[in-house]
């Protein structure tokens, strides 16, 4: 038979959970139901959760952004979706977004770019041109971005 868990006990778990690392609203719900948590205790658990700081949107999303793009190396658009998927504010998200630094996200891209073109084989010009744009939007990049940093790797080329 399965232990069924006082409110205290199931905040200090979900407390435990957050000081680990961070979460968003939606991760905890997700864990709260896995945990067969009752919908009613959820939202009290939630609530003090938040009121308690061990849930916080917004460090949540400047967390998520960084780690996204210096370890995953993903552009904009694909942790934008991320966090949409995940059900933050948009406001919330184009704020994290915005700590991003332009120059190093263009260093990055260049970078992933460089990188690709060792590992491409390809017959024409073209051909090598549309396998890397693929590729940095298949990573999320914004099309925008991506062509400069095609023209500024075709001039050094």
């Amino acid at each position: 038979m399965k232990k069924e868990y006082s409110f205290d006990e199931l905040f200090h778990k979900a407390a435990s959970y957050c000081s680990i690392s961070e979460h968003c609203i939606s991760d905890v719900e997700e864990k709260l139901v896995a945990w067969k948590v009752p919908e009613q205790q959820r939202k009290k658990l939630i609530n003090k959760l938040l009121e308690e700081d061990f849930i916080n949107e917004n460090r949540y999303a400047l967390a998520f952004v960084r780690d996204k793009f210096r370890f995953n190396k993903w552009g904009k658009i694909k942790i934008e979706l991320s966090l949409k998927a995940k059900g933050l504010n948009p406001e919330i998200i184009q704020m994290a977004l915005s700590a991003i630094d332009e120059g190093e996200y263009q260093e990055m891209l260049a970078s992933i770019l460089k990188s690709k073109l060792a590992t491409l084989e390809y017959e024409y010009e073209y051909e090598k041109q549309g396998k890397l744009f693929r590729f940095a939007q298949s990573r999320g990049f914004e099309i925008s971005a991506i062509d400069r940093a095609l023209r500024l790797m075709n001039e050094t080329l």
